[in-house]
């Protein structure tokens, strides 16, 4: 038979009617209600089942039972047409079968082609519950049902029926089911494994009931999600029948153990598939998984390596998320309170989903019509009109419609769930969340704790810094977590050359677009400044789509509002969390007059749980009573706390708005100056200096090289040492001042002891990352000799790839940026190191590995300006000196000569940034600017190194490129 032509379907609006009489017109523009093909995301570049090249869209169903008998006897058995499932074109994007190269041997069936046979029959409508109906003939039997599309179909797509590898089946209405499944999907095939997920439940056409039982029959594993509710449901109770029999089933226990399964067999022992179906997964030992909220991560990577074992796939290299390292800090052990926030969180993100598990626990009618529920479609929407069911799918709404639409169908009481803060059901959960509240009263701790507590129903917990100068790297540097390559383009000869903004959006989509997918991620995005991006201005919604797929999002700003969220807002700790935060790491108890003072603490404090660790750290760490250390706080001149040089407005702001967490910071500096009886103590310098990195971990070999630029100073609180001795004299037997703090390390730890710094999670060496108000506080005074000092250390150990937070610092320090004046004034040889050993590298390091081509052409243009600049001032030297009198000249001869060496090695590396940029500008396709550039380097090597030497040969091969492919335009 010739194959008919496959005309193209619009694939922009899909409507199908399900009458109530049972009977089901399906037309050329219809898709069926909650196919395989309505199984992906929207985002999916997906061809649905009646629209794959392997099935005519024009499909007919036999409505006469005698006609279907007839064209059954008459065909011929090797011209049964077989539909092939949809192609999936975005691998873990779609939940249909991806195209593979590996195909199982096929298995050979003996059926009969009597139409009265139980073992060959033809269902020519979708099912309608009634006491008439019988159940739907499935996989169970040796084939499976005829196609009802017309024409024969090639063995290719008999082969690309065949290739998948792996049936997920699962049935229930609880969102994590879902989830839970999408991710498991997700991870198969990020291992190789084709997969297809399926709830069959909820097809409500023939076509797509046949698409899955061919798969089904073809896979070589079957993994069952086994819920409560999929005793209940027939076609659950075939898959695992089916796959036992095949022994190659795969029992995975979602919610439930060995025991609830024994409790259901002996309620539901009456019924004899039931009862079969439950013996099998009782004896199911081998590969049996069992899940709950408590291990999904570790569930979904045992199921992985099983699957790839048994099916000979080589191993995927992963990163090892053991002990979190993909978390910024270790698991705060003395978090307190905050209990209802993280439930209110956790409703939030996950909804409820036991209100789901109960509505779809209720036993269904064996050959009725599924349940059009929700389901995986994630866009559709329905409208009764008139007898019958009117089903639009359309691609691009939101998901929370479709779960509203659900619960609208599905007649949930919604007076039994509380509405939660933003409004909506509890039991309809979102993928954002917004933690507000001022400065220092715990929304990292909240943020923290969230993730390690939740942090197996996530494959990766992403955390990002969400300060405006640095979110847009931040965000890049995901890519190395998630294995992405967002290098910038290089050259190339022939093909069209993408821009510049091409290519950094481009990187930025890859990277939004692993975020958002059905692999469930949890970012946190930390201490957010602004919704505008500070580079481009770009707004948070490029970020964050509308729809997250698995992925969900925290936010903790001090922001009233963002992306019209409705903010959680983050209260200060009860009274009797603050005084368990307040006693420290140690938990002492005092006497009743103490814990008057520890009541005062809070008071003065405003309860703030920043101000209120520093305080529980102190009498930790120095062994002193609450009245002594509230007198010694006490004791601090009101001056110390008032000077706010070096700080933004609201920066300065806060700072007079709490005076007494300040007096609180000055007094740590001064005991950080007396330990070791050492005025110039490491850990004191490294405060300061810490202040004028980027608000990220830092290691302390990077902070120690700053720290020791700082020149011996004498002791600023000079004025109430004696005070601050005669307070601390009773307790020295276990005060800091008597510990010898000779390791830089230890100096660096010292800061986290005292509450000022948190100790960083990294794989090598030691990182610590500074408090938000501790960098604020160590900016007010003697701020440009330390910012100089993190300009010097930064130069001699900085690193462009793991350290490019703090080198963008030091950059904004010493060349401003935008409006801002720079801070720090170096020498013309100082500048030249600087800008040699730190600029240069950080520019290509981020135009090369994170496409960031304007930012880094932008900072290579502020040098080039900056090294000119010195040139005129040298030229300005020389000319000044040539007009002046003999006298003058003999008098400051020796003082106004123009240093040569200096002059030259500016001079030099200008032509080198020249070079460099417009090796850069080729990449974008800006040929004349960066011939203009090329040329001029090549006239200043010429001139002072010589027409044959290596660099200036090397940059003529460089405009020769340009020429070249300006040509070829």
């Amino acid at each position: 038979m010739d194959e008919e032509e496959i005309p193209v379907v619009d694939t922009q609006s899909l409507t199908i009617k399900i009458a109530n009489s049972g009977q089901q017109k399906l037309t050329a523009t219809s898709s069926p209600y909650n196919s395989p093909s309505l199984i992906s995301p929207p985002s999916s570049a997906f061809v649905s089942a009646l629209q794959s090249p392997y099935i005519s869209p024009r499909a007919t169903l036999v409505t006469n039972p005698t006609q279907a008998n007839q064209e059954t006897l008459i065909a011929p058995l090797t011209s049964v047409v077989h539909p092939s499932p949809p192609v999936s074109y975005c691998g873990s994007q779609s939940d249909d079968v991806p195209s593979t190269s590996y195909t199982p041997p096929p298995e050979r069936y003996d059926f009969s082609d009597d139409p009265t046979d139980t073992k060959l029959k033809i269902v020519t409508c979708v099912p309608v519950s009634g006491p008439e109906t019988d159940p739907r003939i499935s996989f169970s039997f040796p084939v499976p049902r005829i196609s009802f599309a017309k024409g024969s179909v090639s063995p290719a797509s008999n082969a690309k029926l065949r290739s998948c590898d792996v049936y997920i089946g699962f049935h229930g209405q609880n969102p994590n089911l879902v989830r839970f499944c999408k991710w498991l999907k997700s991870e198969l095939e990020l291992q190789g494994i084709a997969c297809f997920i399926a709830d069959r439940a909820k097809y409500a056409d023939n076509q797509s009931h046949e698409i899955a039982d061919r798969v089904i029959c073809s896979v070589t594993f079957g993994v069952i999600v086994v819920t409560g509710c999929s005793f209940f449901n027939h076609l659950s109770l075939e898959e695992i029948r089916f796959f036992a029999q095949k022994k190659n089933l795969i029992p995975l226990f979602f919610n439930m153990d060995t025991n609830e399964i024994e409790s259901l067999s002996n309620r539901n022992g009456d019924t004899k598939k039931c009862k079969e179906a439950l013996d099998v997964i009782l004896k199911c030992h081998e590969f049996r998984l069992e899940t709950d909220e408590s291990n999904w991560r570790s569930c979904v990577s045992k199921a992985a390596g099983i699957l790839r074992a048994k099916l000979g796939r080589k191993s995927v290299v992963e990163k090892c998320t053991e002990g979190f390292e993909e978390l910024p800090f270790p698991r705060n052990k003395s978090f307190v309170g905050r209990e209802k926030e993280i439930i209110d969180i956790e409703m939030t993100l996950f909804g409820c989903g036991d209100s789901f598990e109960q509505e779809s626990s209720v036993p269904s009618v064996k050959g009725g019509t599924p349940g059009q529920s929700e389901g995986l479609a994630d866009d559709e929407s329905e409208a009764d009109v008139g007898r019958g069911k009117y089903i639009n799918l359309e691609l691009g709404k939101n998901k929370e419609t479709n779960k509203e639409a659900w619960v609208e169908r599905n007649s949930l009481k919604r007076s039994k769930y509380k509405k939660s803060r933003s409004g909506k059901d509890k039991n309809l959960s979102m993928s954002v969340v917004c933690i507000n509240g001022l400065a220092g009263v715990g929304k990292t701790d909240l943020a923290l704790e969230f993730a390690y507590r939740y942090a197996q129903r996530y494959k990766m917990v992403l955390w990002v810094g969400g300060e405006a100068r640095y979110f847009r790297q931040n965000i890049l540097n995901l890519s190395l977590n998630l294995g992405l390559d967002v290098s910038a383009d290089a050259e190339k000869e022939r093909g069209r050359i993408r821009s510049f903004d091409e290519q950094e959006s481009e990187a930025f989509r890859r990277v939004k677009r692993e975020m958002f997918r059905d692999m469930p991620y949890l970012l946190i995005i930390d201490n957010l400044e602004t919704e505008k991006e500070w580079w481009e201005g770009k707004d948070l919604h490029d970020l964050i789509p509308t729809n997250t797929g698995g992925t969900h999002v925290i936010i903790t700003t001090q922001l009233n509002r963002v992306m019209n969220f409705d903010p959680l807002q983050l209260q200060p700790l009860t009274t009797p969390d603050a005084m368990i935060l307040i006693r420290g790491r140690r938990k002492k108890e005092y006497l009743a007059g103490e814990v008057e003072f520890l009541h005062k603490f809070d008071e003065k404090l405003g309860r703030s749980s920043f101000g209120l660790w520093v305080v529980g750290s102190l009498l930790s760490e120095l062994a002193i009573l609450p009245s002594a250390l509230f007198e010694a706080v006490n004791q601090v001149p009101v001056e110390e706390t008032t000077s706010c040089s070096n700080l933004t407005i609201p920066h300065q702001q806060f700072c007079r708005t709490n005076p007494f967490l300040m007096k609180i910071l000055v007094f740590c500096t001064a005991l950080l100056q007396q330990s070791n009886d050492s005025r110039d103590s490491v850990a004191s310098r490294m405060l300061q200096v810490g202040a004028w990195f980027a608000p990220a971990p830092i290691s302390v070999n990077l902070l120690a090289a700053a720290a020791k630029k700082i020149p011996v100073n004498r002791n600023r609180f000079k004025k109430w040492t004696k005070c601050l001795k005669v307070a601390l004299c009773f307790y020295s037997g276990q005060c800091l001042t008597s510990q010898a703090w000779k390791s830089e390390e230890e100096s660096a730890l010292l800061l986290v002891k005292l509450g000022l710094a948190r100790k960083a999670n990294r794989q090598t060496g030691c990182w610590i990352q500074f408090h938000p108000i501790t960098q604020i506080f160590a900016k007010r005074k003697d701020g440009l000799v330390a910012a100089k000092a993190n300009v010097q250390g930064a130069r001699k150990l900085g690193n462009p790839v793991t350290d490019s937070d703090h080198l963008w610092a030091c950059a904004f320090l010493v060349f401003g940026f935008k409006s801002e004046p720079p801070v720090v004034q170096l020498k013309a040889m100082d500048m030249v190191f600087f800008i040699r050993k730190t600029a240069l590298p950080l520019a290509i390091s981020a135009f090369t590995t994170f496409s960031r081509c304007n930012s880094a052409l932008e900072l290579l243009k502020v040098c080039t300006n900056v090294l000119e600049e010195a040139e005129k001032s040298f030229v300005s030297q020389i000319q000044d000196w040539c007009h002046g009198s003999l006298c003058w000249k003999k008098k400051l001869q020796s003082n106004q000569r123009v240093d040569e060496y200096v002059w030259q090695e500016v001079t030099l590396l200008k032509a080198t940034l020249l070079e460099t940029r417009a090796k850069l500008l080729l990449r974008g396709g800006h040929f004349d600017s960066g011939e203009d550039l090329c040329r001029t380097c090549i006239s200043i090597r010429t001139v002072m190194l010589g027409h044959n030497h290596a660099q200036t040969l090397a940059a003529q091969q460089t405009l020769a490129k340009l020429v070249r492919m300006r040509s070829k335009i």
